[in-house]
């Protein structure tokens, strides 16, 4: 099996049952946290895979106002794609009526962010540590941990009893956490984690060199938002990364200018990286933790400005809301073009057994040999109608290794937090955070997570 190229590759199977590229059996796919953005995309592609029989989609989430819209972004879906006599479409706020019969699940839930995503980011503000979005590693990402994990369980819990046989397909963030947590609290779920940073990435580089994408192939492996593309080369084998590197040292080149982080983490490193610069700043020690550094090594927006989550986030969701009720009086044109998300193209490929290698977070069962084996890593997978198959990559360069493993040890012991309900354990695996722990002594570590958690402490019931 080749690499994704062309972000989805297709190996066809002689085997698929019924006519070439057809769908076996009509499907009930569910979406908890159907309010979020990823419905747009994911459910929409889901109803666009081709040779469909339809089936059910469900939506769940908490929020009655963002559940309506959704259902109702949905059925003009279904009617301007054509396909609305497949699929009917079911919606609650509570899931344990929608999860029995259940076949694929899109997880994709928010736990108190808006009420909580000011002070993830002001209250590690005043203790130095910079945050661009905060939703992955550091104060921020450690408290959406603590706060998303109980809930994630209770959802993985329901699951194992109501549909034991469906795979969840999860998008929510840390997604590093929730991965690790579901692979220790309820093993016994299929669940992937699932991202669109290897898709992204292998895109922006195809386009920097100004090469279509289908005349590149790569190896990448890490974490996720820290994978690494080890490989990066033309058919023949020759590696891209000199023209690259070239673009990379020139100040003037857009690449240069764009992506400060993650150049400079080339240079210095070997690899480019799959998680944009301004996020990517969160992970390391080496670009928050001075003024003159973020001077020079971030840029406006998703480039790493320091609280823009924080002060953008709210307004989101106002325009998405917005936008959806424009889809639904027809004053904008709805867009049926299938995404690179992942989720409906696992779903195609299990279904008509036609496989593809899509990059997966997973347990390390001997993944990535020099990361730890009880962590969750990023890899090729590859998906037929036997489900999802990890690959094996073999050994990291060691100097990369290190960095994810940087990572790791903090949301190991944020998942221990997480399921023990230990605020000591979150003071420990916030102490292992890079950033943080480039700024702050450990008194100040901990006297921040105290600051936290008696500013969410409504958000966090039962930690001790």
């Amino acid at each position: 099996m080749s690499e994704l190229q062309g972000h989805i590759n297709h190996t066809h199977s002689s085997q698929t049952s019924g006519l070439p590229g057809s769908m076996p059996r009509r499907l009930n796919v569910t979406m908890i946290g159907a309010g979020s953005g990823f419905t747009n995309s994911i459910l929409r592609d889901v109803v666009m895979i081709p040779n469909s029989l339809g089936g059910e989609l469900r939506l769940v989430d908490i929020n009655e106002e963002r559940l309506a819209l959704s259902e109702g972004l949905m059925r003009m879906i279904l009617e301007e794609s054509g396909e609305v006599r497949k699929w009917t479409i079911r919606s609650s706020l509570n899931r344990k009526e929608l999860l029995p019969g259940t076949d694929y699940i899109i997880n994709s839930i928010e736990v108190a962010g808006l009420a909580c995503v000011r002070t993830d980011n002001d209250i590690p503000l005043e203790f130095g540590v910079s945050q661009c979005i905060g939703d992955t590693i550091g104060p921020g990402g450690l408290m959406k941990g603590l706060r998303t994990l109980p809930v994630w369980v209770e959802i993985l819990r329901d699951v194992r009893e109501l549909c034991p046989r469906a795979m969840v397909l999860n998008y929510t963030n840390p997604m590093n956490m929730m991965c690790l947590a579901a692979h220790r609290a309820v093993p016994e779920v299929k669940t992937v984690g699932l991202c669109h940073s290897v898709q992204g990435t292998s895109d922006l580089l195809a386009k920097t060199l100004n090469r279509p994408l289908e005349t590149i192939k790569w190896q990448c492996a890490g974490i996720n938002h820290l994978a690494w593309f080890t490989e990066f080369s033309d058919l023949d084998g020759q590696s891209l990364y000199p023209e690259l590197l070239a673009l990379a040292n020139d100040p003037s080149s857009e690449f240069a200018r764009t992506e400060p982080i993650r150049t400079d983490m080339m240079r210095h490193f070997g690899a480019f990286i799959t998680e944009s610069s301004g996020h990517l700043s969160e992970y390391l020690p080496y670009y928050r933790k001075r003024a003159d550094l973020r001077d020079r090594y971030t840029i406006d927006g998703y480039g790493g400005q320091e609280s823009f989550y924080a002060d953008n986030w709210p307004q989101w969701v106002k325009d998405q809301n917005a936008y959806r009720r424009r889809l639904m009086a027809k004053e904008e044109p709805v867009d049926l073009k299938r995404s690179w998300e992942y989720g409906a193209w696992i779903i195609e490929a299990t279904e008509k057994n036609q496989p593809i290698v899509i990059y997966g977070n997973v347990p390390n069962t001997s993944l990535i040999s020099n990361l730890p084996q009880d962590a969750c890593v990023e890899v090729a997978c590859m998906i037929d109608r036997n489900g999802l198959q990890p690959i094996q990559f073999g050994k990291l360069p060691s100097q990369m290794a290190a960095i994810c493993d940087s990572n790791i040890r903090m949301f190991d012991l944020a998942v221990d937090s997480a399921l023990a309900k230990s605020k000591q354990l979150a003071k420990y695996a916030l102490a292992m955070d890079p950033l943080t722990s480039a700024v702050c002594s450990p008194a100040e570590v901990f006297e921040m997570v105290d600051r936290l958690f008696e500013a969410q402490a409504e958000f966090l019931p039962g930690y001790v």
